[in-house]
């Protein structure tokens, strides 16, 4: 919160990409703080690339992997997390490296603030299956869910990914849902 003290919030997202999500969204809400991590260092360039061209100075960029987090951010510090379209990790022997999984929801709830909440999007039934069933387990809550995201009320106020824009011009429809701990 140091870089922006003047902010509502603090808002952390997973894999950035190219930005299109980060820019948006920073751009909607310019008194909310964005921390966009990202480990591959030429899309972060192009994020970043995105964003000054935009003129946001809402929006800063780390690269490091989600098991880091508690070393950038204090105890409660966040107020949301996006995960969107991350890696699905299909083979069973991979489950815990899917940003879904129990041992990354016990990383992000070291750095959520304690009404703080996690959004998550994917095109990969799999993975949106499996992350409606670890996350409960894990003792967090569903508060909302979709198999259809630009089909269901949950699509007011969406900003789309650049995977997101690619996956819904071929059809394919974008599961989303929002929990808590």
């Amino acid at each position: 919160r140091e870089l922006m003290p003047q902010a509502r919030e603090l808002r952390v997202e997973l894999g950035c990409g190219k930005g299109r999500f980060t820019a948006g969204t920073a751009a909607a809400e310019p008194d909310v703080l964005f921390i966009a991590v990202e480990r591959v260092p030429d899309a972060m360039v192009m994020a970043m690339e995105r964003c000054v061209a935009q003129g946001l100075t809402n929006v800063f960029f780390i690269d490091a992997n989600a098991d880091q987090l508690p070393l950038f951010f204090a105890p409660g510090e966040a107020d949301r997390i996006y995960i969107n379209f991350c890696d699905p990790w299909p083979s069973n022997r991979h489950a815990k490296r899917r940003l879904t999984s129990p041992q990354f929801l016990s990383v992000y709830e070291k750095i959520l603030a304690p009404e703080g909440m996690v959004e998550f999007k994917t095109d990969n039934r799999g993975l949106f299956e499996y992350s409606l069933e670890s996350i409960p387990a894990a003792g967090w809550k569903i508060s909302e869910q979709t198999f259809d995201l630009h089909h269901s009320p949950m699509a007011e106020g969406n900003v789309m990914t650049e995977y997101e824009a690619k996956f819904s011009a071929e059809g394919k429809p974008i599961c989303k849902l929002t929990a808590m701990r």
